[in-house]
């Protein structure tokens, strides 16, 4: 009655024009286009799942040659991947320590193998020569969902870990060295994944998006440097994730990591 009284319907016609603006679907605003697949309710990323299981194809493929016929001084393929696992080993007991390190070593491998050969994969392979209906071909690593789910599995990895570890006792180190942290030390699990996901994100994306205005602009000599500037740093972005994975992890055995 109160909003007739001052305007009439037009009031009423303002609450329907908000009510439905308010179901106006902001968030998916996109740059560019993409290819999704939708099975029942879900819509599945194309671009991301062909690329990524294409990586784990070649994870897989390089793994199965390198242990199908395993020689005592290694050559080839089986020299590489057991340099790749002594590399990572040593990476994870540095950062979890000797006693506890081997039971991570197959996850954080397995993350810094998988960002390592998306970043490069990203960067080597001519993915724009395969025309898709909507969208195109990139790296994993170059979409935000793929680098959030890595980051997401590695906060679960450390919160088992010092679960495991410390049983209910690990909860206290929300309120070590005072209760007065506790927001502090809940938000810190908040930001640890954020901080992840979007360093990957943001410096493979920079990287591409780089590469890509060069070669429009001066599409000789110039961004060949530039590219072999990107690969360096795309397996920088790989080793700083896998670092990082360990020490949340034996962070979370040891307390409130000191």
């Amino acid at each position: 009655m109160f909003l007739e009284k001052l305007g009439g319907n037009r009031p009423m016609q303002i609450l329907a024009g908000l009510k439905e603006l308010s179901f106006f679907p902001l968030a998916e605003l996109e740059v560019g286009k993409h290819l999704y697949w939708q099975i029942g309710n879900f819509h599945l990323h194309g671009q991301v799942l062909l690329t990524s299981w294409f990586v784990i194809a070649l994870l897989v493929i390089a793994s199965f040659a390198a242990s199908r016929n395993i020689q005592k001084v290694p050559t080839g393929i089986q020299n590489l991947m057991e340099y790749a696992l002594e590399f990572l080993r040593d990476l994870v007991k540095n950062q979890i320590g000797e006693k506890e390190y081997r039971p991570w070593v197959p996850f954080v491998g397995t993350l810094f193998l998988f960002i390592f050969v998306s970043n490069w994969s990203g960067a080597l392979l001519p993915w724009k020569l395969i025309a898709l209906p909507e969208g195109e071909l990139a790296a994993p690593t170059n979409d935000i969902n793929t680098t959030v789910a890595l980051a997401l599995l590695t906060s679960i990895a450390y919160f088992y870990a010092g679960f495991k570890k410390r049983g209910l006792s690990y909860f206290a180190k929300y309120v070590e060295p005072t209760p007065i942290l506790l927001p502090i030390n809940i938000l810190e699990d908040f930001t640890k994944p954020l901080s992840l996901s979007f360093r990957l994100f943001g410096n493979i994306l920079a990287d591409e998006l780089v590469v890509a205005v060069l070669v429009l602009l001066v599409p000789l000599f110039i961004p060949i440097p530039v590219m072999a500037l990107g690969l360096f740093t795309s397996a920088i972005q790989a080793l700083v994730f896998a670092t990082l994975a360990a020490a949340y992890i034996a962070e979370s055995m040891e307390g409130h990591g000191h």
